[in-house]
C-alpha cells in the first residue's frame, strides 16, 4: 500500500516527527547523576500546561486511569460521599471506579449528549449543610459523546455554597487542547494522559494536584491504602529530580519536546487552533444529510472530538469499517449505547486543516458506501470555506 494511514480517533493522536525523533534514542541510566538536570525543569514546565503554580503535577508510568486512581486513593477514604454525574462512557467508568474503591457515590444520571448538570450540582451542594460530600467529580470533556462541561461554573457553585469539597476533574481529552486553568478555577485534582493533547504514545498518566489537595494527602485524615500511586513517594524523589520507580525515559524525552512545542506555540494559541479546526468539522457535519452531532446543544460541543449520529438505517460500524479498510482512515467508534449509532472524528493534537479535510473526504466516501444519501463534497466544501476564512 502506498502513502500513509490516517488517524482521526480521539486518542492516541498523531505524534509529531520532532517528538518521535526525540524518543528514538538508546536506553539511558535513570539514576545517573545528571538525569535530575533533565527531570527537574520537565516537572516545572508541565505545570504550565496545567496552568498551576502552587500545586504539583505528578507523572506516573500509567494511563490516565492510573491517575484517576491516584487522585482518589491519596485524598479520600472508603465510605466518603462524592458527587458525580454519568453522561458518557468515561464518566461512567470513573463512577464505576469510585464505587469499586468504596466511595459512597451520589450519582446523577444525565442524558447522553448533555454535560455536567451544574444547577443540580449547585442544589445538592447548597443542601449539604453538614458537608458530607467530600469531593465533586467532573468529566471536563466526555470523549464518547463529544461533550465539554463548564468546570469554572462548577467551581462557582462550590464557592457560592461555601462548600469545602475537593474538585476532581477528568481532563484526559481536554488538558493541552482546550482552555483549562487549574489554579484559576480552583481544581484540586486534574487528570490527563500522554496520548491526547500531549501528542505522545499512551503510557504516561499526569495528575495535577493543588496545594489544598497536597495538604489533605499529607494530613493524618483517613485515606485509602496505596503504594505505587502514593504521593509521598513521588514527592520525596521528584524533589531530587528522580522517580521512585523505573520511569519510561523515552516517553519523558518525547514529553520534553512536546511541551516545548506547546509552550512555544503558547497555550492560548493551542486552544484557539483546536477551536478553529473543530468548527470546520462541525460545518462539514451540518451539510451531511441525516447526520447530526451527539452533543445536544452548541454549548456542549467539544473542540477535541465530534461524535456524529449516522442517518437512519446506516450502521455506524459499517462507516468505521469502510473508512479503515477501503480508505485507510481510522475513525472513532461509538461506545456503549452509541455502538452502531454514532462514530467519532478526533480533532486534537498534532493536526492541521488540510489533514482534517482529508479525514472529512474519507468520511464522506465511507458514509456513502454505507448507504448514506449525502451530497459528495458537501461537507468538505463547507470546511474548506471556513478554514480559508479563519486559518
Amino acid at each position: 500500500m502506498h502513502g500513509i494511514s490516517h488517524l482521526f480517533i480521539p486518542g492516541p493522536t498523531n505524534v509529531p516527527e520532532e517528538v518521535r525523533r526525540a524518543m528514538n534514542i538508546p536506553m539511558e541510566d535513570m539514576r545517573a547523576p545528571d538525569f535530575c538536570d533533565f527531570v527537574t525543569p520537565l516537572l516545572q514546565d508541565i505545570k504550565k500546561a496545567f496552568r498551576t503554580e502552587t500545586g504539583r503535577v505528578f507523572i506516573y508510568p500509567s494511563s490516565g486511569t492510573g491517575a484517576w486512581e491516584a487522585a482518589i486513593t491519596n485524598t479520600l477514604a472508603k465510605g466518603d460521599k462524592v458527587l458525580m454525574a454519568r453522561f458518557g462512557q468515561f464518566s461512567l467508568l470513573w463512577a464505576e471506579m469510585a464505587t469499586r474503591l468504596g466511595l459512597d457515590v451520589d450519582l446523577i444520571e444525565v442524558e447522553w449528549g448533555n454535560g455536567t448538570p451544574v444547577e443540580e450540582y449547585a442544589a445538592r451542594l447548597e443542601a449539604d449543610k453538614d458537608h458530607a460530600i467530600k469531593a465533586v467529580f467532573v468529566t471536563h470533556n466526555e470523549t464518547a459523546t463529544g461533550v465539554t462541561s463548564d468546570i469554572e461554573a462548577v467551581r462557582d457553585a462550590l464557592d457560592a455554597a461555601g462548600h469545602p469539597a475537593l474538585l476532581f476533574v477528568d481532563g484526559v481529552s481536554a488538558i493541552g487542547s482546550i482552555p483549562f486553568e487549574q489554579e484559576a478555577w480552583g481544581v484540586d485534582l486534574a487528570v490527563a494522559g500522554s496520548q491526547k493533547g500531549f501528542m505522545l504514545p499512551a503510557g504516561l498518566g499526569f495528575l495535577g494536584v493543588s496545594a489544598k489537595a497536597l495538604e489533605i494527602a499529607a494530613s493524618d485524615s483517613p485515606k485509602m491504602a496505596r503504594s505505587y500511586f502514593a504521593f509521598e513517594d513521588m514527592i520525596k524523589l521528584n524533589d531530587t529530580g528522580y522517580f521512585p520507580y523505573t520511569p519510561p525515559t523515552q516517553l519523558l524525552r518525547g514529553l520534553r519536546v512536546s511541551l516545548d512545542l506547546m509552550l512555544g506555540e503558547g497555550m492560548e494559541a493551542v486552544w484557539q487552533r483546536h477551536a478553529v479546526l473543530a468548527e470546520g468539522v462541525r460545518r462539514a457535519i451540518a451539510e451531511w444529510e441525516g447526520c447530526r452531532l451527539v452533543a445536544a446543544a452548541p454549548e456542549w460541543q467539544s473542540d477535541t472530538v465530534s461524535a456524529i449520529y449516522t442517518p437512519e438505517g446506516v450502521d455506524a460500524r459499517d462507516v468505521i469499517f469502510g473508512a479503515y479498510s477501503k480508505y485507510r482512515t481510522s475513525l472513532g467508534s461509538g461506545l456503549n449505547k452509541l455502538a452502531g449509532k454514532a462514530f467519532r472524528i478526533g480533532h486534537l493534537g498534532s493536526l492541521n486543516s488540510v489533514m482534517l479535510c482529508g479525514a472529512l473526504s474519507a468520511t464522506e466516501m465511507a458514509l456513502r458506501d454505507a448507504g448514506a444519501k449525502i451530497t459528495p463534497g458537501s461537507g468538505v466544501a463547507a470546511a474548506q470555506e471556513y478554514y480559508r476564512a479563519h486559518i
